[in-house]
């Protein structure tokens, strides 16, 4: 049984008198009935659609539900850099198939600028909030020099494709937002169990890092991995059941919606992106020259792809993928409803 440390008790069940701290309880479901607001983490991937379809079946109110985006690259530059560009707009369309609230971030200048970033401090945040897009952060920290892609790791500290653009940029659209002071905030993120030893090891309930409830801010926020111990085929099988067409990039072969251009790619997943989109792959294998640095330290994106065999895509499929509009359906019939061809396929995932 899994175990976790709780800050809080429910009001039904008050700290015992001795407690002075954090106690260690047994792992249980949240009850979700006791948050004002629950925050979805929302890729567009699998698990995060698997998270939403979850609360609905459980009957959770859909005006406490928000779905949160966080945009990779940005908003200040034309074109994807390492992004799927539909990605945006099919997780816009999904929140709008389902009546939910959607709100986007970013880290100004998104990965390409925090990749060449040389003797600055890191970029602000936009956030989308209910009255309007808001900036905060940047004014801290020390000047530092980055040119260096992310490294393959669980350090997020390095990874930083994944702390600095999406674990960051959620936790300050949390801190700095008014609507969140004295309530209960639930965030809710996907991973799973099965995708790496490491992920194994998370807690699928506790404490989120904007965690606050003393009696300024009094904001109480912890994190839910609500699908950590699902199977791959649980996934799907909730996914068919709302008869929910996933990411195009599924139906190109991938396994895992992340960036088109994810430092973990696996040689197939290079040598497809070769194909469906050879001018973002010619900018990254532009870039590994540029800085000197590759993302592999073995290797160039171009000698991994050289490596791989590119899957068997449709070029209707492809058009789609690399689009800045999503034109699909996101849900059919159940019975119309198909596994796409990367389901089961490469996961090559983060550590």
């Amino acid at each position: 049984m899994f175990q976790y440390t709780l800050d809080i008790f429910s009001e039904s069940a008050p700290a015992p008198a001795s407690t002075l701290g954090p106690v260690s309880v047994p792992f249980f479901e949240p009850d979700l009935a006791r948050y004002d607001h629950i925050l979805v983490a929302f890729s567009g991937g699998k698990d995060s659609i698997a998270m939403v379809l979850d609360l609905i079946e459980r009957g959770i109110d859909p005006g406490k539900i928000e779905l949160w985006h966080h945009d990779i690259d940005g908003r200040e530059h034309v074109g994807n850099f390492m992004d799927w560009p539909v990605t945006a707009d099919y997780c816009r369309k999904f929140a709008a198939a389902f009546n939910l609230r959607i709100y986007f971030s970013w880290r100004i200048g998104g990965f390409r600028r925090e990749l060449l970033k040389d003797n600055a401090m890191i970029a602000p945040v936009a956030f989308e909030t209910p009255e309007g897009v808001k900036v905060a952060g940047g004014e801290r920290g020390k000047i530092a020099t980055r040119r260096r892609w992310p490294a393959l790791t669980p350090d997020l500290r390095v990874r930083w494709c994944s702390g600095s653009l999406k674990v960051d940029v959620m936790s300050i659209a949390i801190n700095n937002q008014d609507r969140f002071r004295g309530k209960r905030v639930l965030v809710m993120t996907g991973e799973r169990a099965s995708e790496s030893a490491n992920r194994a090891k998370y807690l699928p309930f506790e404490n989120h890092r904007c965690n606050a409830p003393g009696q300024r801010v009094n904001r109480t926020v912890h994190v839910w991995r609500s699908v950590h111990a699902w199977s791959d085929e649980e996934v799907w099988a909730i996914i068919q059941r709302f008869g929910v067409v996933a990411h195009p990039c599924y139906h190109l072969g991938w396994g895992r919606a992340s960036c088109a251009g994810c430092i973990y790619g696996s040689p197939s997943q290079w040598a497809s992106l070769r194909v469906a989109a050879p001018e973002m792959f010619g900018v990254i294998s532009g870039m590994e020259g540029e800085l000197g640095h590759t993302i592999r330290r073995d290797e160039t994106v171009t000698q991994r792809a050289d490596r791989g065999r590119a899957y068997d895509m449709d070029a209707e499929t492809i058009r789609v993928a690399m689009s800045r509009t999503y034109d699909g359906p996101i849900r059919v019939a159940p019975a119309d409803w198909l596994l796409p061809k990367g389901a089961y396929g490469e996961n090559a995932g983060p550590c």
